[in-house]
């Protein structure tokens, strides 16, 4: 095999470069062909949205990311109806009964003043390693880069693991405006703050991986990928696609 100089990834588990994936009701067999190919880049899955209540073998779709080394995490929604419905203990028994040890806080839907946020990120975070989402679902809705900044130091600062920027699976939110096209500005004052080893980019789309990759390297953070673009997300790092080959590897001979 050809031995080509590529950007030095670091070895699963790690802490940078993060892919995480999202899993929409993928059914089983579906998901270990995926894992089967790419297991060895994906650092962890969230079972979208409130996918999981109703997936009836679930069990067996965790067991298959237990076979892989791969963490999950329930979607943030199922949190946010958890808190609306006063079920927040049954969740934590919930989720130590399936062993699942990502917590996904986030109020993209609902109304959490940051002073439960922070809360519940200290509650939880003794059991569960949180992972703390901010932005809106809502496309119509504009938060100013100053209350993104200001919630993710806080999150950070009651223990959150990682910060999860919202983009939702579509990348038409939080991060992106409605037409997919990248709120620059308002990411530019989100890094300038706070340490990018520390922040998730949902980035769905393949425009929106590049950009952060040529933006902050290869070893950004980012989520909400789909299993059949987990591996066109690698090449994006490494170089290996044209999107990002001569911002990584130059236009002149070695």
């Amino acid at each position: 095999m050809i031995n080509l100089n590529l950007p030095q990834r670091e070895q699963k588990p790690r802490d940078r470069g993060l892919t995480m994936i999202i899993d929409t009701g993928s059914p089983c067999g579906l998901v270990e062909d995926y894992l089967e190919m790419s297991a060895d880049i994906i650092d962890y899955v969230k079972l979208g949205w409130g996918t999981s209540y109703v997936t009836s073998n679930l069990k067996r779709k965790l067991e298959l990311f237990k076979k892989y080394n791969i963490p999950v995490s329930l979607g943030g929604t199922f949190f946010e109806l958890a808190f609306l419905q006063n079920k927040l203990p049954e969740l934590r028994d919930h989720l130590l009964e399936l062993n699942i040890q990502y917590l996904e806080i986030s109020d993209g839907t609902i109304e959490l003043s940051l002073e439960q946020k922070v809360k519940l990120i200290k509650e939880f975070s003794t059991d569960f390693k949180v992972l703390s989402e901010v932005g809106s679902k809502d496309i119509k809705k504009v938060v100013k880069p100053k209350t993104w900044v200001e919630e993710i130091k806080a999150t950070l600062d009651a223990g959150a693991w990682k910060v999860i920027a919202e983009g939702r699976e579509s990348g038409q939110a939080g991060l992106y405006r409605d037409t997919s096209e990248i709120r620059t500005g308002l990411i530019d004052e989100i890094v300038d703050e706070i340490a990018i080893d520390k922040l998730i980019f949902e980035a769905p789309q393949k425009s929106q991986q590049a950009w952060f990759i040529k933006e902050y390297g290869s070893d950004v953070n980012l989520g909400n990928i789909h299993y059949d673009s987990v591996i066109g997300t690698e090449t994006l790092r490494l170089g290996l696609r044209s999107d990002t080959l001569i911002n990584i590897h130059g236009n002149t001979l070695t």
